[in-house]
């Protein structure tokens, strides 16, 4: 099985926290990303990490608040968000590479062929 597994999602207070993770192929690390999709919104990019450079990127809504990480051991990737907004609030989904294929238009670049389920995040005013 290589779709990720999203977890770790709730409802939380504005200012609050809250720690998303998924679980990945070990085969699917290549390229990981963080995407989320509020109703009537296009899906947008958050976060994406590669494991190989250690390089990352960021939306500008969320530079600062959060954080993309990798336990290499437990082939998870988490998504620690602090400081949320009701803005935040979406349902966030997992996707992962394979491969260094270059895709332009892509967030990241990155060749996305294995997606979560999503979980969903609510954050109250």
């Amino acid at each position: 099985q290589v779709q990720p597994v999203e977890s770790g999602g709730g409802s939380v207070q504005a200012g609050g926290s809250l720690r998303l993770s998924c679980k990945v192929s070990e085969l699917t690390t290549y390229c990981m990303a963080w995407f989320r999709q509020a109703p009537g919104k296009e899906r947008e990019g958050v976060a994406v990490f590669w494991p190989s450079y250690g390089s990352t990127i960021y939306s500008d809504s969320v530079k600062g608040r959060f954080t993309i990480s990798l336990d290499n051991a437990k082939n998870t990737l988490y998504l620690q968000m602090d400081t949320l907004k009701p803005e935040d609030t979406a349902m966030y989904y997992c996707a992962s590479s394979n491969s260094r294929l270059a895709v332009e238009g892509n967030f990241g670049r990155c060749n996305y062929k294995y997606w979560g389920q999503g979980t969903q995040v609510t954050v109250s005013s």
